[in-house]
C-alpha cells in the first residue's frame, strides 16, 4: 500500500504491507486535513496482526475522520472508548499546526520524530516521549501532547514497530520526497515478522500560488 498528496503547506506518503503470508495488515496510516492549515496524522498498529488486528485499528481511524478538529488528549480517549472490545492497539498522532509547530501525542510502540538536515548532515531535531499502554485495553491516567517547533525542510518520520528504525534514518535523503522516502524504507528495513507501515511529512515552507516555496522550503 502506498499513498502520498499534498494538503497546504504538507508533502506526505504513507507506505506499508501485511506480514507475509496475511491478506490485510493491523497498521494504518492516516492523514487528515483539521482546518485552518493543519493537518492530522495518526499512525496505528493493531494488535497482533491479521483480521482482528485491523478491525481494532479501522475502529480507531473512523474515530478520527469524524472528530479531526478535537485536540489530541480527547482523540486518543474517543479511540480508546471505540477499541474498548477489541484487541487495541498502539496509537501515535501528530498535528502539523499553522504556526510551524508539530503537537504529537503516542500511546504504545509506534515511533514519531522529526529529522533535520544541518551541517554535519541529518539530525534528529525531537522524538515523541511514549507512554506505556494498549489503547482500547488500558489507557494512561495523563495525557499530555508535547509541542516541537519544525522549520521548511523538516521531516515528520512515523513508524510501526514493523519497522527497523535504528537503521531507516540513517540512510534517508532529504532531498527526495516523501513518496519516494516510505518506499524506500518499507523496502530496506521492514521486518519479515509483522505488519509495517511508515508515514513521512514534510513542511515545505509558505508555499504560493504555482507551487513556489519560500523560506527554504522543498518545491
Amino acid at each position: 500500500m502506498h499513498e502520498d498528496g499534498i494538503i497546504g503547506r504538507i508533502e506526505w506518503a504513507v507506505a506499508g504491507r501485511a506480514l507475509p503470508g496475511q491478506r490485510v495488515s493491523g497498521d494504518r496510516g492516516v492523514v487528515l486535513d483539521a482546518g485552518g492549515g493543519a493537518v492530522l496524522f495518526a499512525v496505528l498498529d493493531g494488535l497482533g496482526h491479521g483480521a482482528a488486528a485491523a478491525d481494532a485499528a479501522d475502529r480507531a481511524a473512523q474515530v478520527l475522520s469524524e472528530n479531526r478538529a478535537e485536540p489530541l488528549d480527547v482523540l486518543m480517549v474517543l479511540c480508546h472508548r471505540a477499541m474498548a472490545d477489541t484487541r487495541g492497539a498502539a496509537v501515535s498522532l501528530a498535528l502539523f499546526g499553522a504556526a510551524d509547530t508539530v503537537h504529537w501525542l503516542g500511546v504504545g510502540n509506534v515511533e514519531s520524530r522529526i529529522l533535520t538536515a544541518g551541517p554535519v548532515g541529518l539530525t534528529m531535531r525531537a522524538t515523541v516521549l511514549l507512554t506505556g499502554g494498549i489503547v482500547g485495553y488500558r489507557l494512561p491516567q495523563n495525557l499530555q501532547a508535547q509541542t516541537v517547533p519544525v522549520r521548511p525542510g523538516d521531516l515528520l518520520l512515523m513508524s510501526t514497530d514493523g519497522i527497523v528504525t535504528e537503521s531507516a534514518d540513517s540512510g534517508i535523503d532529504l532531498s527526495k520526497s516523501t513518496a519516494e522516502i516510505t518506499a524506500e524504507i518499507l523496502a530496506r528495513h521492514a521486518k519479515d515478522t509483522d505488519d509495517a507501515l511508515v508515514l513521512a511529512a514534510r513542511h515545505r515552507g509558505d508555499v504560493l500560488d504555482g507551487g513556489t516555496s519560500v523560506n527554504g522550503g522543498m518545491t
